[in-house]
């Protein structure tokens, strides 16, 4: 029997996803959409016997879209781009049906199948607001379900009704604006009742100090400091956990090629010091992206982010930047590709280019990888006035520089080839609530799933090649094809305190940022033969070659170079042209070199050190 397709619609903050991951589970995956290149969720369930095609569509208020990301939920919706759907699951808020049963009086337009998911019931409940559930389907002339994604209520109810879906309604005929919000006044006053709706102190109270323009940006900077100062210190176990199973693994690998008479051989090497070493090397990170992941997903889900960007849109405005570009920057600090992905949601195509062209600044979690192994071989764990660890105050100040050159380039930007005024930030502020922590355990596993699935596939395959570069033609490093390739490079970066083996690092890296962790284990691993934790070899051979001030020019390199070729990629399909990835890469690469030229040079005569 062919799988049902069910599309779930609804305005941003209707809690869509939630009702999404409470139907699904694990049963999901991340895509695009067909030809374009928009992040949806699509997952499978079985209801009563059937197989239920899910798919999770970007937030909308009306079917008059006029944001590419819109547009795209408004195809899905309509049929019109592929399979049309059997049934249209429009997501509500009942604490604020007024203005989300908007977008039903369009779907009840195109004459689909519909039902009604009456989301967050829980918290009507709990507001005093009455809901007329049987009074609101009859004005509706749809199925209507109560149900709460938070806590559960009523998502078994809808699971079963998805197995059958109702026959198409009679579509209402289309009409003008002020009809619609007629029949939506009409509906509301059949079937609401806010006579005891109590009103909601405690997001008052909160946001008299987060939405604060003083004190709500120190809260926000304090949060930004607390969370780096927590994946330095909560993610040492498991990542010495992960260091002594990586040489447990090289450890076996070698007894096994010894039993087998293979010892020493290039069998041994490609698969101990290439594959092991270079893809263990990244996955010790694999902590921290999680934490980073888990404390985004918190703030996310509590409604604090939204808080955010009200606060950010004045920094914003100030720069030329439309504030509705703080959240794809937010995005880019976990990843740059989805980040570039939400800027579909900005509607003026200056104000979104100009948000793609500085989005890759923002310091992803693939950079993490280097700065800690920077900051754990260079820089001191001491304390700053005895309260403030110099480790986490150094990434700390690496994601502040990010974005300040972004700040920067954005108001350059809109001031001459992207000149224009940002229209004016329209947001919803949802409610403060408890974030729902099975909702952020699936957004770290899918991210985490992301990780691993690129150690496994691209990393895995640099690593293969590098160790390939590495070892032939045999003889010293330097005469090898990596060798040959770093000292190619090495007049170029070695003003900006660089030597070869960072120079081969800058090359591979272009295929994934974290992957200068693998090359660099690799190259040292050739050349001493020794496994990645003997007294964590990796550190003390960066200790041994290299300075605090070449540590700090080459994450500020990092910060502001180009350094991953699938967001070239990602800004080539969103620009359908060549000509702004290449300008992003020759602009940042540029400021990359001139800025890390500049910290080595003034940080060695500061510190005295030779050249």
């Amino acid at each position: 029997m062919t799988p049902l397709r069910v599309c779930l619609l609804g305005n941003p903050n209707a809690g869509k996803t939630a009702l999404f991951n409470a139907l699904t589970g694990l049963r999901q995956k991340v895509a695009n959409y067909p030809g374009v290149t928009v992040e949806r969720r699509e997952g499978w369930l079985e209801a009563e016997g059937r197989e239920v095609h899910l798919l999770d569509l970007p937030g909308i208020y009306s079917l008059e879209a006029p944001s590419p990301e819109g547009q795209i939920a408004v195809r899905e919706a309509s049929g019109t781009a592929g399979t049309p759907p059997d049934l249209l699951v429009a997501v509500l808020d009942a604490t604020n049906l007024e203005r989300h049963l908007y977008l039903v009086a369009q779907l009840r337009e195109l004459g689909r199948p519909l039902m009604v998911a009456l989301n967050m019931m829980d918290l009507a409940r709990a507001r005093g607001i009455v809901l007329d559930v049987p009074a609101l389907a009859r004005a509706l002339g749809v199925p209507v379900l109560p149900l709460s994604a938070a806590t559960g209520e009523g998502i078994e109810d809808l699971r079963k009704a998805l197995a059958s879906p109702p026959p198409a309604p009679a579509p209402l005929e289309k009409r003008d604006i002020l009809a619609r919000y007629a029949w939506v006044r009409e509906v509301c006053a059949q079937a609401v009742d806010r006579s005891g709706e109590k009103p909601d102190r405690l997001t008052d109270r909160l946001d008299r100090v987060l939405t604060h323009r003083v004190a709500g940006l120190v809260v926000f900077l304090v949060l930004m400091l607390l969370v780096f100062m927590a994946i330095f210190t909560w993610a040492k176990a498991p990542m010495d956990a992960i260091l002594a199973a990586v040489a447990w693994s090289q450890g076996l690998a070698r007894h096994g090629f010894e039993a087998a008479g293979l010892g020493g051989g290039a069998l041994e090497g490609l698969a101990v010091d290439g594959v092991l070493q270079g893809v263990g090397a990244v996955l010790v990170f694999l902590p921290q992206i999680l934490l980073l992941f888990l404390f985004i997903g918190l703030l996310e889900d509590s409604g604090y982010m939204a808080r955010a960007a009200f606060l950010m849109d004045r920094i914003m405005r100030a720069v030329g930047l439309h504030g509705r570009s703080f959240i794809p920057l937010m995005s880019s600090f976990a990843c740059a590709i989805p980040g570039i992905m939400a800027t579909r949601t900005i509607e003026d195509r200056r104000d979104r280019l100009a948000t793609i062209l500085v989005a890759p600044w923002m310091s992803c979690s693939a950079r993490l990888p280097v700065y800690t192994l920077m900051i754990g071989a260079l820089i001191p764990a001491t304390l700053l006035w005895g309260v403030v660890p110099l480790q986490a105050l150094t990434v700390f100040s690496m994601y502040v520089l990010g974005v300040a050159a972004a700040f920067a380039a954005a108001w350059l930007f809109k001031k001459t080839v992207l000149k224009g005024p940002p229209p004016p930030f329209l947001m919803e502020m949802p409610p403060y609530r408890l974030p729902r922590i099975r909702d952020v355990l699936l957004n770290m596993w899918d991210r985490s799933r992301l990780f691993l699935k690129k150690a496994g596939t691209v990393i895995l395959a640099v690593s293969i090649v590098l160790w390939c570069l590495a070892a032939y033609p045999k003889g010293p490093m330097e005469r090898t094809f990596a060798g040959r390739m770093g000292h190619a490079i090495e007049p170029a970066i070695r003003p900006l305190g660089f030597d070869w083996r960072i120079g081969v690092g800058l090359i591979t890296s272009f295929a994934a940022r974290e992957v200068l962790v693998g090359t660099l284990a690799t190259l040292y691993g050739m050349e001493e033969g020794e496994d990645l934790d003997k007294s964590q070899a990796l550190q003390e051979h960066i200790r041994h070659d290299y300075t605090p001030v070449m540590a700090v020019s080459l994450m500020v390199f990092f910060v502001l170079a180009c350094q991953c070729m699938s967001t070239v990629a990602v800004v080539r399909r969103e620009t359908n042209s060549w000509r702004w990835p290449l300008f992003m890469v020759a602009y940042m690469t540029l400021l990359a070199w001139v800025a890390s030229f500049a910290t080595y040079q003034i940080g060695i005569r500061i510190a005295g050190v030779p050249s």
